[in-house]
Parts: C-alpha cells; structure tokens; sequence
C-alpha cells in the first residue's frame, strides 16, 4: 500500500491523519473537498506500535519539504497528530483535531452507552457478538470493518450516503495501537506528553458525537496555550458526511487552512 497520497497541486502544505487505529483511507473524501483550497497530503498510517507510527508520519511530512503543515488528525488520527506535533515542533505550523477521542478517561465512561442505547436491539446484538470475536487473538478483518459500521452509525446525527469501500481495515494495527493510545490515556500520559505542543490547536466536534465534547475541551483548555474549540451543532462524529454540519465544518475549516 502507499503510505502518502497527493491531491491537488504543490506545496503540500496540509496533511490529513486518519483515524482508527487501523481505518486507513477514510480522509479521502475529506482530501477531496479541500483540494480546491490547498495542495492535500493523506497520510496512511502502516506501523504497529505507537512510537513507529510518530516516526513514520514525520517521515511522511518530511519527503515533501521540512516546511511546517497544517496538521488534521481525525479520532484516533488527533491524537496521534498531538503526540507528532509534542516532539517534531517544527513539522506542525498548526494542529487541528477533528472529532477526537476523549483526553480523559474520566470524560469517557458513558462513550459506550450512548452509543448502545442509539441502535435498536439487532444492531446491539451484532455489535456485542463482534466486540466478543475482536477479543480473540486472531480476529478478521472483516469483523472490525462490520463493527466499524454500526459505530458509525450509533455516532452520528444524520449521516449523507457514504461509499466505505476504499477504506483498508487492519484489525491487527486495531488491537495493537489501541491498547497502547488507552494506556497512554489512562495513565495521563497522553496529557503529559500534550503540554509540550507549542503551535495553535483547534478542535472541531460535534455535540451529538458520543465522544464527549468535554473530554477534548477541558482537558486541551487547561494543558495548551493557544487553543479553540468550533462546536458543532447537530453532528455525530464525521462532520464531513454529516447532512447539517457538513457546509459549517467544511466553510470553518477551508478558513482555518488560511496561511
């Protein structure tokens, strides 16, 4: 697979880190809508540790100039967009996390509950049936992908018709990245390791995303100096499929490309 696709034009001055772990081409549709404003840099993430993964998407920013980018991490993606900008300051001119996980633990207990009480009890059934197998030493694919999609659907407002199928869904770099980013989280290390960013740091969320609003604003509000938070009104957790958020999103965020 390659690791860095382009759109549009050069400089490659934006780059998009998606989410995860493991979901590697879901920006594709976000790229495409930003091209028209900004040459596009998806970055895809192959490594299976952390630490791997940090050093890869440096090397990715770096093969196309050491001028600083714009940095959009998505879900799992903003964090791992954090951890790049603590420790290569001078890759990332900005950092904008879109629909991040909770910073937290303590602001994530009821992340699972809401999205059980949002599917009717078939889908409930489905996803505890695949949840269990994702538990197993050698999952499929294929079960993550199908979990992957009931999510999506338990964490949005109303979605647009999406076309998944260019989406490359790796369990193994699932179950191995996630269980370090949650100790990582849980032992408020990924904090610790935040305080160290030191460029402009704007989140957009959605209020109907069952990843709580709170968990990225408290916690960013009172580790970074420089950071925002854009709200978004009547959207679940990917903004840029979202039928009522999508033109806000998309209008905030081409504005905050400006260099």
């Amino acid at each position: 697979m390659e690791s860095i696709r382009k759109y549009g034009d050069p400089p490659y001055r934006t780059a998009l880190v998606h989410g995860g772990p493991g979901a590697a081409g879901e920006m594709r549709p976000l790229a495409e809508q930003l091209v028209a404003h900004t040459g596009v840099l998806e970055c895809i993430q192959t490594k299976m540790t952390i630490v791997d993964q940090v050093e890869e998407l440096k090397e990715q920013l770096l093969f196309f100039g050491e001028e600083p980018k714009i940095l959009i991490g998505y879900s799992w993606g903003a964090w791992l967009s954090c951890l790049v900008a603590a420790r290569y300051p001078f890759l990332v001119n900005k950092l904008i996390l879109v629909s991040a996980g909770s910073f937290s633990q303590k602001h994530n207990g009821d992340l699972m509950k809401i999205r059980f009480s949002r599917l009717d009890q078939q889908d409930k059934t489905a996803a505890e049936t695949l949840m269990s197998a994702l538990e197993h030493k050698n999952p499929a694919s294929e079960d993550l992908e199908k979990l992957g999609l009931l999510m999506r659907k338990a964490d949005a407002f109303e979605l647009l018709e999406f076309d998944q199928s260019f989406v490359d869904i790796n369990v193994e770099m699932f179950q191995a990245v996630w269980s370090e980013a949650a100790h990582l989280r849980n032992t408020g290390q990924l904090l610790k390791i935040c305080r160290q960013i030191c460029c402009p740091v704007i989140a957009f969320h959605g209020l109907e995303d069952p990843h709580p609003v709170k968990g990225v604003e408290i916690p960013l509000t009172a580790c970074l100096a420089d950071f925002r938070m854009i709200k978004l009104e009547k959207c679940g957790h990917t903004p840029w499929i979202e039928k009522y958020a999508r033109e806000r999103f998309l209008a905030c965020l081409t504005t905050e490309l400006s260099w």
